[in-house]
């Protein structure tokens, strides 16, 4: 809504003395070359910089966004900036508290102040997820007529959140979640800015790089932890945030894992060992050590997948199943529910029967293609379809398997050179015994030697 007498006077009392403020809002870039991250959507010409003014003359004017994006990446943050720094009337909703009601009275203002003195309105709604169907639908004329210029904000998939003709009125934006060295730039300006903690306090390389990982790439969250514990030092009457006082502070170990180093490939591997030598309780170890230390999620999905195959294949076919269920359900819900999915995924593949049989078969067969051993495909087994290739012996003498009682053509398939190799050797775990049986009889109806 915009600002009563109030709401005014407290914000001008804000400015002049911002301590009263959390340490994340006093930190707040007050013009987008502050903005920590997000380069991508910075650029000169960029619809950001066009709605603050930056080349926004002429017929084209600036275009509605929506900003979509993880927590802590900047997108009230964005808001903010353009309502500091554009020329045009900025007016601000939440979808957790407004109604249509609250639209339409902004919406009215907004025809009112063009109307009246020219005055273009900004409207940031922050949240837009929240809004149902028929809330949405009252942005749309608003939008559509540009009496507003709309900068919605969500961190659910748009797609699925937002209704279609909004979308399609809006350039929609991605907020990638901020780097390390993103959220480490922030912490070091918090750390003396006037608005910060005017170097009351350090911050030694082991608490900041812990500091990190608490972060997870979120802006806030870091601040946070980091005015929590500044003041924590402070009270016991230190300089220095040390380790164990941001330990204490945010109520989380620090665990030795560098995700660039060693540590992050050894603890890694180990998972996966783990898993391959079916000890449950140790591969569950791993990945809480890798899920503490704030390891991205997607990387341990990754790693789950690959493992369903290296190492299981099809002695429980079901595995890769659930490791890419997982992978998706992780990328759709993040941390800290991801976990529970993680742990599901793990425990089904440490407990599954252990297979690499598809691990040695592809790589005895790449191992074939890369020493040469491959003859020219059989003229039997070569494309048929088009013009002329029957003149070239192509398709002619092929048996069509299904026109047969057991399904089976004993026919070469294999180039010449090949025809005995075999690269699958099933095992007798699980559900591969099955395969086992239906390699010997396919083989054998085939005509090839047994293996």
């Amino acid at each position: 809504m915009e600002p009563d007498l109030f709401t005014a006077a407290a914000e001008e009392r804000q400015e002049k003395d911002p301590t009263g403020s959390p340490l994340a809002v006093r930190m707040r870039p007050r013009t987008l070359d502050e903005v920590v991250g997000q380069q991508h959507l910075l650029k000169p010409g960029s619809p950001l910089r066009r709605l603050v003014g930056e080349g926004a003359s002429g017929p084209a004017g600036p275009s509605s966004v929506i900003l979509w994006g993880p927590p802590g990446t900047g997108k009230t943050t964005l808001a903010y900036v353009v309502s500091k720094a554009t020329n045009k009337r900025f007016v601000e909703l939440s979808a957790i508290t407004a109604g249509v009601k609250e639209v339409r009275a902004v919406i009215d203002g907004a025809r009112r102040a063009v109307g009246g003195y020219g005055k273009e309105t900004v409207l940031f709604l922050d949240e837009i997820h929240r809004f149902s169907k028929a809330q949405q639908d009252s942005l749309l004329p608003a939008v559509e007529n540009r009496w507003v210029t709309l900068i919605a904000a969500t961190t659910e998939n748009p797609y699925f959140s937002v209704i279609s003709p909004l979308l399609s009125r809006s350039l929609l934006l991605t907020l990638e979640p901020l780097t390390d060295d993103d959220v480490r730039d922030l912490l070091r300006r918090a750390l003396t800015d006037e608005r910060g903690l005017k170097g009351a306090v350090t911050l030694p390389e082991d608490t900041e790089e812990h500091l990190l990982r608490i972060a997870g790439g979120d802006a806030r969250r870091a601040l946070t932890a980091l005015e929590a514990a500044a003041g924590a030092a402070l009270d016991k009457g230190e300089a220095e945030i040390g380790l164990t006082t941001l330990e204490e502070t945010v109520d989380r170990a620090a665990v030795k894992y560098d995700r660039d180093g060693d540590q992050h490939y050894d603890v890694a591997s180990a998972l996966i060992k783990s898993i391959r030598g079916s000890d449950v309780d140790a591969a569950l170890h791993y990945l809480a050590r890798m899920i503490e230390a704030g390891e991205d999620p997607r990387f341990i999905a990754r790693r789950l997948m690959i493992s369903a195959s290296e190492d299981i294949g099809l002695a429980d076919p079901n595995a890769l199943q659930i490791a890419v269920a997982a992978a998706q359900a992780v990328a759709m819900i993040g941390f800290p529910e991801a976990a529970l999915t993680l742990s599901h995924a793990t425990i089904a593949l440490a407990l599954a029967p252990k297979s690499n049989a598809a691990t040695t078969a592809i790589g005895a067969a790449l191992e074939d293609v890369r020493k040469v051993h491959a003859g020219p495909v059989p003229a039997h087994l070569r494309d048929s379809h088009y013009k002329g290739a029957g003149k070239l012996g192509h398709g002619q003498g092929y048996v069509y398997p299904h026109d047969l009682p057991e399904g089976i053509a004993a026919q070469q398939y294999a180039p010449d050179g090949l025809k005995e190799r075999t690269y699958y050797t099933p095992t007798r775990h699980g559900a591969e015994a099955r395969y086992a049986d239906a390699v010997e009889w396919t083989r054998g109806h085939l005509g090839r030697k047994p293996s």
